[in-house]
């Protein structure tokens, strides 16, 4: 289910308007509409004026049906399946990891440089 059907769900259950619903939240009624639609993201402070409002945490509001996503642990998989989690990383996070790598991979060739040609003779 999407965070906008859940937030929806939470308004309808309780039997309110969006137009209370976004007065109490301090919204316009288009704005709220279209959270709900799924044309605009909630931010992060809207969900938290929403928790509030409803008396709920956040994570209730995100995970209507108890459905919290399970930590990933990236070592515990298999190269390929490491690849395919980061591939579903967006772009940004994605470069950085490779950048990461980039990085280390450059520096352990680095160190194996120097150790094997400029390491003193015992």
């Amino acid at each position: 289910m999407e965070l906008s059907d859940n937030i929806k769900r939470f308004r309808e259950e309780r039997g309110l308007l969006q137009k209370q619903v976004a007065t109490e939240l301090g919204l316009g009624v288009s704005h709220y509409s279209k959270i709900e639609n799924g044309q605009r993201e909630a931010s992060v402070k809207v969900l938290d004026k929403l928790a509030k409002f409803y008396g709920v945490t956040i994570d209730a509001i995100v995970h209507l049906n108890g459905e919290v996503p399970q930590e990933v642990k990236i070592e515990d998989k298999t190269t390929l399946e490491q690849m395919r989690l980061i591939q579903e990383l967006n772009e940004k996070d994605r470069d950085t990891i490779f950048n990461i790598i980039d990085t280390m991979l450059s520096k352990q060739r680095f160190q194996n440089f120097v150790t094997q040609n400029y390491s003193t003779p015992k």
